[in-house]
Parts: C-alpha cells; structure tokens; sequence
C-alpha cells in the first residue's frame, strides 16, 4: 500500500490540470463528470500499480503442461486490456519452456486474473455492452456505452461480442435439452415457500420476425417467420390502492424459438421442471385455440394443469357466429353478441351451446351461416372443459393470454421488429438468447470465466 501511495503522490501532478478545472467548474453537473474523470483516471492508477506488483512477485515457476519440466523465465511482458476503466496496462512474468514444447508462453498471473491469451477486452465492459445490446440497437449501443463510461466501442465490436455469448448461451441450452432428453431431470430454482404455494401459470403464442431472405445479404424481400414464445409465471393476488383485489405475475420466465411448436416443447418442459411444475400446488394452462399449441398442452401439461381458452379468443368465435347468422352491421347481431358473451363469461355456457344448437335447427339458415355456426358450436364443444370462465375467476385463474401477448411484445417486438429491421437467423437466435438470460436473471452467468469471450 506504501508504494501505491508514493506512486499517487508521484502521479498527481498528471491530474492536476483536471484537479484545477473541477474547481472552476461554473455548475454542479460539470463539476460531477470533470470529478468524475478525475476518479477515473485515479482509478486507472490504483489498478495498474496493483498489477504491476503482482506481476513483478517472483513465485514457483509453473511447469510444462507437455513434459512436466519446470518452465524457465522470460521476464516481463507487456499486456494491456480495455476496460470500463479504459485501457489498462502493466508487465508481468512470462514463462517458457525450456526443452521448446509446442506451446504458447505461460503467464500465470494471466491465468489468476481470468484473462484468455489474446484478450483484448475486459469482461465487464463486454458484458456492459452486450446489456445494452439487449434493448437498444448496436449503433445505439455503442452511444450510451461511451456515454456511460467515455470508453469508445465501434457497433461491429459489440455484434461480435453478442455472437461470441450468445452462441455459447445456445450451445448450453442444447446441453441442457438432450440431457433431459436423456433423462437427466434439472434442478429446481431455487424459491421460498410463499412464493411455491403460488398457481404456476403457463402459456404460449407465436409473433413474427422479419428476415432477410438470403443469408449475408440485405437483398431481396423481407422473409416473415414466426418464433414461438412461452412464459411460466406465478400468480399472486394483491390489493392495489383502490382496494380491489388483482392478480399480479412473480418470477416471470420466458422460452422462446424459432421454430415449429415440437422444438418449443422440450424448452418450455425444461423450464418448467426448473420452476417446479412437478410439485406446483395448481399449475394453469391459459392459451388462444391454435391447435398446436393445444397439442403441447396435451403433450406436456394435461395431466396435472388446469386449462384455460383464452376468452377473448372464444368471444371472437361467438362473433364470427353473429355475423354469419345476422349481419355484423346490425343491432340485431351485436345484442345477440353481447347476450351470449355474458353468458358465457358468467357460467351459462352451456346456454350459448342450447343458443347455437336452436339456431342450427332454422329452416332458413343459410347453407353459409349453417357451416360458420357448426363450426363456432364444435369448437366450443371441443374446448367446454376450458371454458368455464366462473370457475375459473372464482379460483383466481387469468381468463385470457395476454401475459403471453405482453411476454411477446417484450421479447420479440421491441427488439426485432424496428424501422428497417431484417435479421439473419444466426444474428437473432444469438441476440435472442441474450434477452432471454436477462428476463430469466440468468444474463450474468454468460459472463462467468468459463463463458466468457475473447475480446
């Protein structure tokens, strides 16, 4: 500490111009950022001196991964590392081997610190700016992150480091899917008890994307593909400030992939057994009426969850029925809407069945309205164990999907679908994954030492 201190001293003279402008500052807000850059230059000081002196410790020197020889000394080598900071520089030992295996010079205090061998960037400034990358554009990005730290990175650098994690992000969650796949059950979050009692509900939808249609090139018409996003949440009631009782989603975790519903389901089964859907209390299943989607229910959910149709999907149904049997512009259809969507809201769906049974058995239904008003009643039929919405709001469930709407909007929309956007498949699985770490809080484990990227 002695010498870091002389070296301060010896330093000071360098800041002083920086010193004297702070105190001149006309405003608070200058005096702050001209302090602050004082700080950080400061900073840059204690950090390089600290590793210049670990640098220099003469320790047992490390032995030949190849020949097991002790490696000789090459004394100090240079190395420097951009960080929030800015670029940080010091020497440190360097080590060879003597009997010349192939092998790359070994410096341990490289190793102590985490730094990869040809590193160039800090792990907590590409981890900075990937964070970034998460919500604003690369150009943007790169804005704020000099803004933020008045370290200059160019968008390319950014996008690459992006790549670099978020293809690691992908190469583990397929780890973790064939693991299962294999029978390797995933350990459960971990989660206090009032939180565990909760209802575990579940859902899924589909947003689309656009991409370009040739692989590196910006040519050509944009290309629509859907992604598939699920979310698993839990429902907790509260009392907002008018006294009234609303439910409100805790430990919201997202799935999503670009692709068919069969490589949705194995994701979302493992985020579930991690949110621990084998010993939820209730688990619920709220969706819109894709077939697929129903078809993941059965598959993965059926057994133990309570299934919701959305009610506004089913309402939307009961309206095609309307404008099919009396014209969408009438008062006559809206009355018979609004009649048979309360019915159905408030535990008389088995009178909207009696509605549209008696109004199939009209002699002068039109073969057209026949058919719309057929379909509207098997449909309904088919999904009558999902849609007892009484029940379901005396038991506190949601009636509708719009946490899986909202999930969608968050994840795919904001991000992907900007003035101009068109994605490679590549550059939006990476930047997808990174959003997903983020709302599932598991973005700086990305980051750790082994997951790390090379600058």
């Amino acid at each position: 500490m002695s010498s870091l201190m002389t070296n301060l001293q010896q330093a000071l003279p360098s800041v002083q111009p920086q010193l004297d402008a702070v105190r001149q500052a006309p405003s608070l807000p200058r005096m702050i950022l001209l302090a602050w850059q004082v700080g950080l230059a400061i900073a840059v000081l204690i950090v390089q001196d600290l590793l210049q002196e670990r640098g220099r410790a003469q320790g047992e020197p490390p032995t030949c991964p190849k020949c097991q020889t002790r490696l000789h000394s090459k004394g100090l080598r240079s190395r420097q590392v951009m960080t929030v900071l800015g670029i940080i520089r010091w020497k440190r030992r360097v080590f060879r081997c003597p009997h010349h295996c192939p092998i790359d010079q070994i410096a341990p205090l490289d190793t102590a610190l985490g730094l990869e061998p040809h590193q160039e960037t800090s792990t907590e400034l590409t981890t900075m700016a990937c964070a970034l990358a998460v919500f604003v554009p690369f150009d943007t990005a790169a804005v704020l992150l000099k803004r933020l730290t008045g370290v200059s990175v160019s968008p390319v650098a950014i996008w690459d480091w992006v790549q670099t994690v978020g293809t690691q992000a992908m190469e583990r969650l397929e780890r973790e899917v064939q693991a299962l796949a294999d029978g390797q059950i995933p350990d459960v979050e971990p989660i206090d008890e009032a939180t565990a009692a909760r209802p575990l509900v579940t859902g899924a939808d589909g947003v689309m994307v656009p991409f370009r249609p040739t692989p590196g090139s910006p040519k050509g018409r944009t290309r629509w593909r859907e992604v598939k996003v699920a979310i698993l949440a839990r429902l907790n009631r509260t009392t907002n400030r008018a006294g009234a009782s609303v439910t409100r989603l805790e430990r919201r975790r997202l799935v999503a992939v670009l692709g068919t519903i069969d490589a949705l389901s194995p994701r979302l089964w493992l985020e579930a057994l991690r949110q621990g859907v084998r010993t939820a209390t209730v688990v619920v299943w709220v969706s819109d009426g894709g077939r697929g989607l129903w078809r993941l229910f059965s598959e993965r959910f059926a057994n133990q969850a309570t299934a919701v149709l959305d009610f506004y999907h089913a309402a939307q149904h009961v309206w095609d029925a309307a404008k099919a049997w009396r014209d969408g512009r009438t008062r006559e259809a809206r009355d018979w809407f609004i009649k048979m969507r309360h019915q159905l809201r408030h535990g008389e769906e088995q009178a909207v069945f009696a509605e549209l049974k008696t109004t199939l058995a009209l002699n002068e239904l039109p073969a057209s309205a026949r058919q719309t008003l057929q379909n509207v009643y098997d449909y309904l039929l088919k999904h009558s164990a999902h849609i007892t919405y009484e029940k379901f709001s005396e038991l506190g469930l949601p009636l509708g999907s719009g946490m899986v709407e909202s999930a969608c909007k968050w994840l795919i929309q904001q991000r992907f679908k900007g003035v101009g956007m068109r994605w490679s498949e590549d550059g939006f699985n990476h930047l997808l994954h990174l959003r997903l770490a983020w709302v599932n809080d598991r973005f700086d484990a990305l980051f750790l030492p082994a997951a790390s990227p090379n600058g």
